[in-house]
């Protein structure tokens, strides 16, 4: 059986354009553009659902938390880079403070990740079913097709992803060692949105030092200002952290270092949340094309296919093994999908011209078809679910309806605002403290009073409006009696409950007091109770799909650990 390559060796140390099946300048004739239009009629489709699911869904916590960086003017942030921020201010720009503002940049990512991914599938394989199925594989798979349009700072990253890994694509096919600049400038965008694409480290590595060319590129500068651009462009996360004792740093490192013992109950979480959110046949279907691919790249040394297994396959089992021991977010390993869609199309192809038998590429064939299918009705029936549908399936276990109400609790404390006089409102935890900055959109000044190690180089929330008068404390229960009230002198005075629901179902109850005599210090001491943060890379109850990846932790473990993160400062 033959070995087809995706990369040729160049010629004389210089570029050689790659030709493996059709000449890319031919004009393909009607019957070959098909495919290509079905793709691009079902991506038009998808994104007007997807623009429709984020005009109509209310904003999730983590969204509006991140909207509120959009308006700082921090050079980076204790959670996570500035991209996700940058990437909410683009939108806004063009749709001002709405939900699809909000959503819009997440929109834009998943349409230019798709255009990278068929170029990508076009240069490798020149073919017109393959570019189709892999910009078809994201609509099919719902963490992509849908919940894409729900901003987060992977959402940020992943377009970068994607373009670093078509810039060494570019490289590996015409040996211009210019494309490695492009690719250290891709890199340090991703770096500017999340961490963890630090995990494409070893595909990289292995990219570069597993061909024969390794010696080529070593001595070759181009690698080494490869870095020194990423360094650069990620320079602002870096003097950021320098300024606050690498906050954030060690705010991840907790997460990265954590171990809680054996749990299949996370492990379990792990596994459902891919085949969930990637999909129950797309999932086998991409690891199957990994796997394929790896042994194909490895086996000959050929860098495009090193590079395109590695990154999915050891981020993959990274997690795997991370989830014996904690519960790994839902939208940690999102970033290497997109990757691996590439992989198992242009898999595809590479079956064909390797000989394999009739019948086994007709099952390759017929369980990407399914995958696609399935995948893409899957999405849908959610998007129905969650836009048109009055049901609540699964109770306060509901990804969105778990972070739904909070319209309710705000109703609640304008009433409040209104019979006492008060001037501005205070909470305990960062998710309140986001959405209630986001519904009263600057109205009134709103203050989280604890985990002030979040909100440093903010802006002032207003204090000419705070100092000296009443306050509105909404905390949610049982937060509401946390022991760090007996370090705060303020006087509390009870004004009742609000509830918050979703389809009929209680969510979350909230306090309400009126606060007096009192002036929240918005820059505490690093050691006081105030200023510290929730450890949150905590071992969690599992939660379905899309739900948070940061709910409230077990007491005791966080606990524990913030007596560790305290003893860190």
């Amino acid at each position: 059986m033959t070995v087809p390559t995706l990369t040729p060796p160049p010629k004389s140390g210089k570029s050689a354009a790659v030709t493996l099946a059709l000449d890319i300048t031919a004009k393909p004739d009607g019957a070959s553009r098909r495919p290509l239009v079905v793709a691009a009629l079902v991506i038009a489709a998808m994104t007007v659902l997807r623009i429709v699911y984020a005009s109509s869904i209310e904003l999730r916590t983590d969204e509006a938390y991140y909207w509120t960086w959009s308006k700082e003017g921090a050079l980076s942030f204790l959670d996570h880079p500035p991209g996700i921020a940058w990437l909410i201010r683009f939108g806004t720009a063009i749709f001002g403070d709405t939900v699809l503002g909000v959503r819009f940049g997440g929109i834009v990512a998943m349409l230019v990740t798709q255009c990278l991914l068929a170029d990508i599938v076009r240069r490798l394989t020149h073919d017109v079913r393959a570019i189709a199925i892999a910009v078809l594989m994201p609509e099919a798979a719902l963490y992509y097709g849908l919940l894409m349009a729900k901003v987060a700072p992977d959402v940020a990253m992943i377009p970068f992803a994607v373009a670093m890994m078509w810039s060494l694509v570019r490289l590996a096919q015409s040996g211009d060692g210019r494309w490695w600049l492009a690719a250290g400038l891709f890199a340090g965008l991703s770096l500017l949105s999340k961490f963890t694409v630090i995990m494409f480290a070893p595909a990289v590595a292995a990219f570069l030092l597993v061909p024969d060319w390794r010696w080529r590129w070593l001595r070759s500068p181009y690698p080494y200002l490869a870095v020194l651009i990423a360094i650069a462009v990620f320079s602002p996360v870096l003097i950021w952290n320098a300024q606050h004792d690498w906050a954030s740093v060690r705010f991840q490192g907790v997460r990265a270092t954590a171990n809680y013992g054996i749990s299949l109950r996370t492990l379990g979480d792990y596994i459902g949340l891919q085949f969930g959110l990637v999909g129950f046949v797309m999932l086998p279907v991409v690891l199957s094309g990994l796997v394929m691919t790896a042994w194909r790249g490895y086996r000959s040394r050929e860098p495009v296919a090193i590079l395109l297994s590695t990154a999915v396959l050891v981020p993959f089992v990274y997690f795997l093994f991370k989830s014996l021991t904690l519960r790994v977010g839902d939208t940690w390993p999102m970033f290497m999908w997109p990757t691996g869609f590439a992989a198992a199309a242009v898999n595809l192809v590479l079956m064909q011209r390797e000989g394999w038998s009739a019948r086994t590429l007709r099952s390759g064939i017929f369980w990407m078809n399914t995958a696609l299918v399935s995948g893409i009705a899957f999405v849908v029936i959610v998007f129905l679910y969650y836009v048109a549908a009055p049901w609540n399936f699964l109770g306060r276990m509901d990804p969105i309806g778990a972070e739904a109400g909070f319209e309710q609790v705000a109703a609640r404390a304008q009433v409040a605002l209104d019979e006492t006089g008060a001037t501005w409102i205070a909470t305990t935890d960062y998710r309140t403290y986001a959405m209630m900055r986001w519904l009263f959109r600057g109205r009134v000044p709103v203050v989280e009073i604890n985990e002030r190690g979040r909100f440093q180089d903010f802006r002032d929330p207003g204090m000419d409006r705070i100092k000296g008068h009443a306050g509105l404390y909404i905390g949610r229960q049982p937060d509401d009696h946390a022991p760090m009230w007996d370090s705060i002198p303020a006087r509390r005075e009870s004004l009742g409950e609000a509830e918050r629901r979703w389809r009929g179902v209680l969510i979350d109850t909230y306090t309400l007091d009126k606060l007096t005599g009192w002036t929240p210090e918005l820059s505490p001491p690093k050691d006081s109770p105030l200023f510290q943060w929730r450890v949150l890379a905590l071992r969690a109850t599992p939660r379905p799909l899309s739900a948070a990846a940061d709910r409230s932790p077990d007491p005791t473990a966080s606990a524990a650990a913030a007596r560790r993160m305290a003893a860190a400062w």
